[in-house]
């Protein structure tokens, strides 16, 4: 399947046609990661776990970075 992308604003979109969108189970409201090779954009459909993932990834790293001065702040 051949797709070119369409105006959207001052960026470019891509229309996923429905059946498609039936075959990942993904809706209108489904978040994606997006990343690429070098070559290829992939689209992954992020699940709430995922998405729990990350958000405890960055937690981790904001605590680790300003921990300290986050507890003077609650003090």
């Amino acid at each position: 399947m051949v797709k070119k992308l369409i105006r959207h604003g001052n960026s470019a979109a891509l229309v996923i046609d429905k059946p498609i969108m039936e075959i990942l189970n993904i809706t209108n409201e489904t978040t994606f990661g997006l990343s690429t090779d070098g070559r290829n954009i992939i689209l992954s459909p992020q699940t709430e776990h995922s998405q729990e993932n990350n958000i405890l990834y960055s937690l981790e790293k904001i605590n680790k970075q300003y921990g300290a001065v986050l507890k003077k702040l609650g003090e």
